[in-house]
């Protein structure tokens, strides 16, 4: 069978996240945006992980797979998946002694390097890869040019992407080959906007977190979703203060100053793969499909400044009462029957599954826009 998997979200022990991020709630998200897979975020944080176990087995039938989410010395980010809660409890004990505290931080900073922290993750059997790998911060190319100079000789189960990057910026580079992609939403809120804006489809024998972190090992690992890697704020070399673009060259040769008002110049994460790419011909990987939030392309059809309107919401909810969930509103739903709900909805779907989008490249920190048709 096939599964909508969003393997990587957090907790409000972790900073900036919404106070209903709570396992009830987020099933409840789940069933909206048709996610058959979660991650339990945060699970080395004592409470957070005691809470989930009353919802392992839940009425939804939504898989939970024990995950989190630690910084290392370098202050990279590392993602850990795993198939019982029990093996974050024997990682907690053997990250003893290297961090400030479990309890206060749902993504605790760990002072090992990645190499080290991959061995005792590997140790209690569990799974490990880079979050978000190409954003320009807190990430594994943010500071190093190979996954060995990040992890020595320990091997990564996975990459995941990040909402900074899509399949094609890393099927180029060798370092990362036989290494299985995955798209999660790093969501901080379980409403459809963020859980699941970005999932995996992948194929499962059995319904259980084991066999979910057999899919990934396996690579079996049907598609992936999530945004157009121009939307985020750093695709594009750009000023970090008047947020003019620039490229690669240009930017070298004004040292990384803006001539405009000295701001500092921040690489792109697109100019940043090419180069880790070095030319490289690109391999083959499971389709990646852009989407957006439903409710934001209604917002955008409707031509109003929020999805939260009566109008937006009455016709997400008729949308999501006929075909049951918003990621098969996105992609699976014949665009007809989705036009006899709401026809600007159906006309924006269309484009957006042809690639008739206009894209406006964010960079430096702003965000990208786009224009569907």
């Amino acid at each position: 069978m096939f599964a909508n998997a969003d393997l990587h979200i957090h907790s409000p022990y972790s900073m900036a996240v919404s106070r209903f991020m709570q396992p009830e709630h987020l099933l409840a998200g789940c069933q909206t945006k048709g996610i058959h897979v979660l991650g339990t975020g945060d699970a080395l944080q004592p409470s957070w992980q005691k809470g989930w176990e009353p919802y392992l087995d839940n009425d939804a039938g939504i898989i939970i797979v024990p995950q989190g989410e630690i910084e290392d010395q370098k202050r990279v980010h590392h993602l850990i998946l795993s198939e019982d809660l029990g093996q974050f409890s024997q990682l907690r004990d053997l990250l003893a002694g290297k961090c400030k505290s479990f309890e206060t931080s749902g993504r605790p900073h760990i002072y090992l390097s990645g190499e080290e922290i991959a061995a005792l993750v590997h140790e209690v059997g569990a799974f490990i890869g880079p979050a978000h790998a190409f954003t320009p911060w807190t990430a594994m190319f943010a500071y190093f040019d190979s996954v060995q100079a990040c992890y020595g000789s320990e091997k990564i189960d996975f990459l995941e992407l990040g909402l900074s990057a899509d399949s094609t910026y890393g099927a180029g580079i060798a370092d990362l080959d036989r290494v299985p992609f995955l798209t999660n939403s790093d969501a901080h809120s379980p409403y459809p906007d963020k859980l699941g804006r970005e999932f995996n489809r992948i194929q499962l024998n059995d319904r259980s977190a084991k066999d979910v972190l057999e899919s990934v090992k396996k690579g079996t690992i049907e598609m992936n979703a999530g945004f157009f890697p121009e939307e985020g704020k750093y695709n594009r070399t750009a000023c970090t203060r008047c947020f003019t673009q620039y490229t690669l060259e240009q930017a070298v040769g004004y040292h990384w100053r803006c001539p405009e008002d000295s701001g500092i110049i921040k690489k792109g994460v697109s100019d940043r793969a090419k180069e880790l790419a070095g030319g490289g011909q690109p391999r083959p990987r499971p389709p990646y499909v852009h989407v957006l939030p439903l409710g934001q392309i209604i917002r955008t059809m409707e031509n109003v400044s929020s999805p939260n309107t009566k109008k937006c919401r009455a016709i997400y909810a008729s949308l999501i009462g006929t075909f049951g969930n918003e990621i098969t509103v996105l992609i699976d739903a014949p665009v007809a029957e989705i036009r006899s709900i709401h026809a600007k909805t159906a006309d924006a779907i269309d484009a957006l599954r042809s690639g008739h989008v206009t894209l406006h490249p964010g960079g430096g920190g702003k965000y990208g826009t786009f224009s569907l048709g």
